[in-house]
């Protein structure tokens, strides 16, 4: 049941499949300008995302395969990974780079030299070095950053909105990403002011799952929230999977973490993140410098709840909480 309108899937694009050429043929032959887009995902990642990177782009005067082509690297959730699909795609002379998540970042600004850059991630991209200043971010580097991270605290308060007989609930991070750290240290001094103890478990592989569920349980939590990162990411269903197999109520960013039978997701809407990134890509492509371009801030966030999985939990929703979904799933 939807509660309001907003910004969904444009389902039906498929992803481009990552093909090799000979790079001194290609490079001879390329009759058009190309855009190379960097994931730290994979490519079964929700294609409504590309379709809105695409949808920027033909809005811009660029349609994929008439008058520029697109070049897809997706990682796998192997972060090790980025730099060398970076540095790929700088070699195959793409006229702009897209960093998608902020795993692709670093890897996308160090390869990219003179290529310009354009981001979709959920950075703060002055406090980490990317840009000088939103508003004028200077070099070659420009692009959107979502509320994202800075939404982990909230996560927390909605879960004990959820269950508020709780006093204890677990943080699962994958300690392979570089924004771990912060992410801990927010949700600990959030936790402190709801008066909640947080346990942080962590998983960097699809086999420390079991692990990271037991040492919860061990814990007697009441709740878990999920760290925002690619690799979690990547694993949203065995993720709702595990949650409802040890009877854990659980809340992600990612929306597809709910309709997989997580009880609640909250966080940002990516496909409009990825068609401002389009609109940008396609705006260098015409000329533009990405150091006069802004960055910009996408601040759209959904909260879906899973019904079905409340009931199964045991749980009752405050009717507030109901209230300010933007999807109900039932």
């Amino acid at each position: 049941m939807r509660r309001r309108e907003f910004i969904a899937g444009l389902g039906g694009a498929a992803a481009v499949p990552h093909v090799c050429w000979p790079l001194s043929a290609h490079a001879q032959q390329r009759a058009l300008p190309a855009i190379g887009f960097l994931s730290p995902g994979a490519m079964s990642s929700p294609n409504e995302l590309i379709a809105a990177f695409r949808r920027g782009l033909s809005e811009v005067g660029y349609v994929e395969g008439k008058n520029v082509e697109i070049e897809f690297r997706y990682a796998d959730g192997r972060y090790d990974r980025l730099p060398a699909l970076a540095a790929e795609l700088i070699r195959r002379r793409v006229s702009v780079l897209i960093a998608s998540g902020a795993a692709a970042v670093p890897a996308a600004k160090t390869a990219a030299g003179s290529t310009p850059v354009v981001f979709s991630a959920g950075i703060d991209p002055v406090a980490t070095g990317v840009v000088a200043s939103l508003s004028r971010p200077g070099g070659n580097i420009t692009g959107v950053s979502n509320l994202s991270i800075e939404l982990g605290p909230k996560r927390l308060e909605l879960l004990r909105e959820a269950v508020p007989t709780t006093t204890s609930i677990a943080f699962l991070v994958n300690p392979t990403d570089a924004s771990t750290e912060g992410q801990a240290n927010d949700m600990l001094a959030a936790a402190r002011i709801l008066g909640l103890q947080l346990h942080v478990v962590s998983a960097s592989t699809e086999g420390d799952f079991d692990k990271a569920f037991a040492a919860a349980s061990q814990l007697r939590v009441a709740g878990l929230v999920i760290s925002n990162d690619t690799f979690l990411t990547l694993k949203s269903a065995q993720l709702a999977a595990e949650a409802m197999r040890h009877k854990l109520p659980a809340i992600f960013h990612f929306r597809e973490f709910a309709e997989a039978g997580g009880l609640m997701s909250y966080g940002a809407s990516n496909p409009d993140t990825f068609y401002i990134a389009g609109q940008y890509a396609g705006r260098i492509l015409k000329g533009e410098k990405p150091a006069d371009l802004p960055v910009q801030k996408s601040t759209k966030v959904e909260l879906i709840i899973n019904l079905k999985t409340a009931k199964a939990l045991g749980l009752t929703f405050p009717t507030t909480l109901l209230g300010r979904a933007n999807e109900v799933i039932e």
